[in-house]
């Protein structure tokens, strides 16, 4: 029939992959960047094949490690702001195996990303092969199974028909702003391979849009009269923010209607550093000023968050008599701590509730107080961040590397101390530049994620650079991205910051009344042979420029040549694990604590921790 088209499973994937596109802002593009993959006996000789014809339209970076490649589909995916992602493709059992922390972090930060993953034979006729999972009562269960904890859209394809619905729901799964996150489809290795009569038309090109979902003009009449009731507003800014293209409309609102704007992690540079209505960041990593704004405030306006922890201090933030109100693409989010919701998109809800709020302003006395609070925060955050005013620190670095970026220059953390010093003291030079990766806090992430946002970034700001900032803790857990970086010639500046071990976490476990352990290379009773690594020789072993420095003068000098490359460069700096973190602008945090302990000094942070829970803490309201 002329209307068909015969095709294996891998090559009607593969291209209808290369049919879909998306519109960004007028501007039409393939949604599927192309792929991170490593190749074995589960996606070699049918998906691999698939592949190869087509490798300049949809190019397949080749990973050193499957948790890396999921690591760097995510940066990919927030670079676009999730309006375009990667696929990535393992083969069977462990290779399959090792994405799954990937789709933890995508599913946790609400990413886009598409795994085509080996499986086991569908006839079952040479079972069992290698490396499958027997499981004796249930052979359907598998590897891929664990997969459906950790994915917004999971299917088995079990027959080539199947994926004329799995791979158009996939897709709508990633691109819906409320459900957005991984997709999974496991692919029998037999059934990869089988060959069936597509609709031709099933291959067309189509040109997708990221739907915007209009609030509920009720829900829009009830937040503006809460705003307008209130004395002592507060904007809380997600990440949400961001993903909707609403930065423009979040500014003029706050500009409107004078109300004061702190942020998330996910929500950092929404509003520039110096917006005279940007308070700073908010909770566990935030600032005092905006903490003191929050804890402050009696209607707390959440737009695009989901009101983690680490943004609620545990919900000790705000005052327990304080409002709540919620913009949120997705109803579960929004609905949060009996929060009055307004469901739908942050740019069309902010629009809407200032058209409904009118010409109205937030009492000045409030607003002025906040920007006071500001003020002296940076004030604080200015010294804090001078290099000489203590042992090397994170900050010293950050307020070093900071002052010499460019505008468009972006910046990845992700796990250990350098998320809260980056929250803290880090100044935004422009909307959309700060990648504080603490959905998930995935030690690894760093480079791996800094990878795929920079492949992001050289197709639209190839002039630009991405600068990680990573712990010694870190680099050792995930580093091979270093060789990916310079194998495709993606620069990267990576700035590796050695405190000897895992000093945040010794750092929280001196807090709650417990003697260094294991933490510390030095407090390690195993560690017999105490050394250090050579992390510049490792580097350069990789192909990468690196050079060790020794203070933040010659920081400023190294980060100056990295700039002025067009290699990967890594700098390494030894910081103090003790004397080396910025000290104000937390919020309280719950832990759990031992409640009996023979050190009394365990039992005396265990009491107070609950003394600030029974004073403070909001209790799901």
């Amino acid at each position: 029939m002329t209307d068909t088209i015969r095709l294996t499973v891998a090559q009607a994937i593969v291209r209808w992959l290369l049919a879909q596109h998306i519109d960004i802002d007028g501007t039409r593009t393939r949604i599927c960047g192309g792929g991170f993959g490593i190749f074995g006996h589960g996606n070699v000789p049918c998906l691999g094949e698939a592949l190869y014809p087509v490798r300049d339209q949809l190019p397949l970076y080749r990973g050193q490690n499957e948790t890396s490649m999921g690591f760097a589909a995510a940066g990919y995916a927030k670079y676009h702001l999730r309006r375009r992602f990667m696929f990535c493709t393992a083969s069977a059992g462990p290779g399959t195996a090792n994405l799954l922390t990937a789709a933890a972090l995508a599913h946790a930060n609400r990413l886009p990303m598409l795994m085509l993953c080996g499986d086991t034979f569908l006839t079952r006729l040479p079972d069992p092969v290698l490396q499958q999972l027997e499981h004796f009562g249930n052979p359907t269960l598998g590897v891929n199974d664990a997969f459906k904890a950790v994915t917004r859209f999971w299917d088995r394809i079990t027959h080539p028909a199947q994926i004329l619905q799995s791979l158009p729901a996939a897709l709508a799964t990633m691109l819906d702003p409320a459900d957005c996150g991984p997709a999974f489809l496991g692919l029998p290795q037999d059934v990869q391979g089988w060959a069936w009569d597509y609709p031709k038309a099933f291959f067309d090109n189509r040109t997708h849009r990221i739907r915007r979902q209009m609030p509920d003009m009720v829900e829009i009449s009830e937040a503006a009269a809460i705003l307008k009731s209130a004395e002592r507003p507060v904007i809380i800014a997600g990440g949400g923010v961001q993903y909707s293209g609403a930065v423009t409309e979040l500014t003029r609102f706050a500009e409107t209607h004078d109300i004061p704007v702190i942020e998330t992690i996910a929500g950092r540079a929404n509003l520039l550093d110096d917006h005279p209505l940007n308070i700073g960041p908010v909770g566990v990593t935030g600032s005092n000023s905006a903490n003191w704004t929050a804890e402050n405030a009696d209607v707390i306006f959440a737009v695009g968050t989901r009101l983690q922890d680490f943004t609620t201090g545990s919900w000790t933030a705000f005052a327990r008599n304080a409002r709540l109100l919620t913009l949120n693409v997705g109803r579960h989010d929004a609905a949060k701590h009996l929060a009055t919701m307004v469901v739908g998109d942050a740019k069309l809800g902010l629009n809407a509730v200032g058209d409904a709020l009118g010409n109205h302003k937030t009492p000045a006395d409030w607003t002025a107080k906040a920007k006071a609070e500001r003020a002296k925060w940076n004030d604080y955050r200015a010294e804090n961040v001078t290099p000489g005013n203590r042992p090397n620190s994170y900050a010293q670095a950050i307020g070093t590397i900071n002052a010499l970026m460019a505008p468009s220059d972006r910046v990845v953390a992700a796990a250990g101390g350098l998320p809260a010093e980056v929250t803290a003291n880090w100044r935004s030079l422009k909307a959309g530049t700060v990648d504080v990766e603490f959905g998930f806090s995935c030690m690894g992430y760093e480079i791996a994620g800094g990878w795929g946002a920079r492949i992001a970034q050289a197709e639209d700001e190839p002039d630009s650079d991405t600068v990680v900032l990573t712990g010694d803790g870190s680099y050792l857990m995930l580093n091979s991205d270093l060789y990916s970086a310079v194998l495709t010639e993606k620069k990267l500046i990576v700035l590796v910051l050695d405190n000897g071990g895992f000093a945040v976490i010794n750092k929280l476990q001196n807090n709650t009344g417990q003697d260094s352990f294991n933490n510390l290379i030095a407090d390690t009773p195993t560690a017999t042979r105490q050394v250090r690594v050579d992390f510049e020789s490792h580097a350069k072993a990789m192909g990468a420029h690196a050079e060790t420095v020794s203070n933040a003068g010659e920081l400023a000098d190294a980060f100056t040549r990295a700039k002025s490359s067009a290699h990967t460069t890594v700098i390494v700096m030894q910081v103090d694990p003790y004397d080396g973190w910025t000290s104000e602008g937390h919020a309280w945090w719950e832990i759990g604590t031992p409640e009996i302990s023979e050190t009394r000094s365990v039992t005396a942070a265990h009491k107070d921790v609950e003394a600030t829970r029974t004073k403070r803490q909001r209790k799901g309201i």
